[in-house]
């Protein structure tokens, strides 16, 4: 996980969250496990159900957000500056909030100065929140819709990309059934990881 740039490097906030405004707003996308819809991150309404997220040791083990509500609050406002790059929302299956995203423009992020990127490129980032859901399959199955629902939302944009910890052997193998491939090896300040590329 990458931390996000607070300034926009044109001076234009519409040049940043074009691609991203409205993604949310879309209805539910149904999918083999149900009916699945990202919902804008509310930080009163969902910061403590973040925060145990983020205290499960299973998800700390990757996003090092553990410790007191705090740490997530300030991982929200960063993802939040307005005229950012970035999108945090929650995904909900059948209703139910279930995994936290965030959408971000790959090529206006801190990341884009560690791989060759590309003009409009995506990126995503995303935790499965509850234990029960994790190891069943729901992790592909979702990457696969957000991506779709991505570059349908991003007309301008060839790829999306993401750079999961090269040790996260259940979130690369939920990228690869997603139909993301690995195309190299990052070694980035806080992780080594793995460059997956989503092609359109």
């Amino acid at each position: 996980m990458t931390t996000p740039s607070t300034s926009p490097p044109d001076g234009s906030p519409t040049a940043l969250v074009e691609p991203l405004a409205g993604l949310a707003d879309r209805p539910a996308r149904p999918t083999v496990a149900g009916s699945f819809l990202l919902r804008p991150v509310d930080p009163e309404r969902d910061l403590p159900l973040l925060s145990d997220w983020m205290n499960d040791p299973a998800v700390d083990a990757f996003w090092q957000l553990a410790g007191p509500v705090e740490r997530t609050a300030e991982q929200l406002r960063r993802q939040l500056v307005p005229g950012g790059h970035s999108l945090p929302c929650l995904g909900l299956l059948d209703g139910r909030p279930m995994s936290y995203w965030e959408v971000y423009r790959a090529d206006l992020d801190p990341l884009a100065a560690h791989y060759p990127a590309l003009p409009h490129d995506m990126g995503l980032h995303l935790a499965i929140g509850f234990a029960a859901d994790r190891g069943r399959g729901l992790g592909s199955v979702l990457l696969r819709a957000v991506a779709d629902a991505v570059l349908e939302r991003a007309p301008r944009a060839t790829r999306v990309v993401a750079e999961p910890d090269v040790r996260n052997v259940a979130s690369l193998a939920a990228f690869r059934a997603a139909g993301f491939r690995k195309t190299a090896e990052l070694r980035l300040p806080d992780k080594r990881a793995a460059l997956l590329v989503r092609r359109r």
